[in-house]
Formats: C-alpha cells, sequence, structure tokens
C-alpha cells in the first residue's frame, strides 16, 4: 500500500507520454534531488544511528536511478540540463514541523510520500510505454520506488519512537496535502505535477 490519498488520472500518462523528453528530464532531476535529500540527512542528523546504513543505500541507489535516467536521455539525444522544478516539493517541505523530533518525522514522511508518488506514475509510464524502451525502465524502477516508500515510512515511526498510531495519523495528514498539491493545476507536465 502506498499511503496516497488520491490517484493520478488515467490522462495524466497521456498527457507524460505527450511530453515524454521533458518528463525524463525531470525524472533525472528528481532521482538526483531524492539522493541528495537523503544525503541531507544523514549530515544533519548524525547522532541517529538508525538513519545512517538505510539513507546511505537509498541515496545510492537513487545515484544509480539517476545515472539510468542519464543512459536514457543520451540515448534520446536530448541534453541534461537545468529545468524549472515543480512548486511539488518545496510546498510538502513547507508543511515540515519546525521542531524536533516532529520535523525529523514528517521529513521522513514526506520522501515517503514523494517515493509513493513516483511509484504510482512509474506504473502508469511503464503501461502507457508498454512497447517502448521507457516503458522497461518504469517497470523496472516500480519495485524500488516502493521499497523506498515503505523504509522512510518505517524509518518515521523509529524517529517518533515507535509511535505507529501518532506516525499514521501525520502521514495521512501529509497525504491529504500532498493530494491537493500534486493535483493543482499546472501547464508543464512533471513527474509530480497534474
Amino acid at each position: 500500500m502506498l499511503d496516497l490519498a488520491s490517484e493520478t488520472p488515467p490522462e495524466w500518462a497521456a498527457r507524460a507520454v505527450g511530453s515524454i523528453d521533458d518528463v525524463l528530464l525531470d525524472h533525472a532531476h528528481c532521482e538526483r534531488k531524492a539522493a541528495g535529500a537523503a544525503v541531507r540527512m544523514l549530515f544533519r542528523y548524525p547522532e541517529q544511528r538508525f538513519l545512517q546504513e538505510p539513507l546511505s543505500r537509498l541515496a545510492r541507489e537513487e545515484l544509480v536511478h539517476f545515472e539510468r535516467v542519464l543512459g536514457e536521455l543520451d540515448r534520446r539525444g536530448v541534453r541534461f540540463a537545468r529545468q524549472k522544478p515543480s512548486a511539488y516539493g518545496g510546498r510538502l517541505h513547507a508543511l515540515v514541523r519546525a521542531s524536533e523530533p516532529g520535523r525529523l518525522c514528517d521529513l521522513l514522511l514526506i520522501s515517503a510520500l514523494i517515493e509513493a508518488r513516483s511509484c504510482e506514475r512509474f506504473r502508469l509510464l511503464a503501461d502507457a510505454l508498454a512497447d517502448d524502451p521507457l516503458g522497461a525502465l518504469y517497470r523496472d524502477l516500480v519495485a524500488s520506488e516502493a521499497r523506498h516508500h515503505r523504509a522512510y515510512a518505517k524509518l518515521a515511526e523509529s524517529a517518533a519512537g515507535g509511535a505507529a498510531e501518532e506516525v499514521a495519523a501525520r502521514l495521512r495528514e501529509l497525504a491529504s496535502a500532498e493530494a491537493e498539491i500534486v493535483g493543482a493545476p499546472s501547464r508543464a507536465v512533471r513527474l509530480h505535477s497534474s
């Protein structure tokens, strides 16, 4: 279960396939940012021993995904370049509580939700691109995104001292906000746009 409060409308996949080079470029940036987020938490919370190996493994896996997507960009003749990001990540991170341990718990839950939304959208792209080599890439990534979602959610529970009900309630609250954010109208097609 991905803990999302909304499902992506089927028309998103059609829009994404119609702008697949832009989506692929955004995807590369998302993988890079996901690795960076994991590393930032490693540095910000060195005293949280339970985070160290899981986040290190996540960061390395995200960088491998980044390299795979860069390879697809090269194969398609698309130059890796700066791209204006969607407001999705920034709006989610604005929901993070200011004080600890709520701050760490929220950072982990937001990462869990981002991974969940990516998983859902990768599945849609895999289906929509079934006859394209990109479909295979997205099929391969679905399982790892689901695993990352579960890992971040489990780490959030550890950060909250095992308070599973409290973490589940906060996850539902953040998932509701995420559904509103991802559903907001957007001109540009991105992995995390409407």
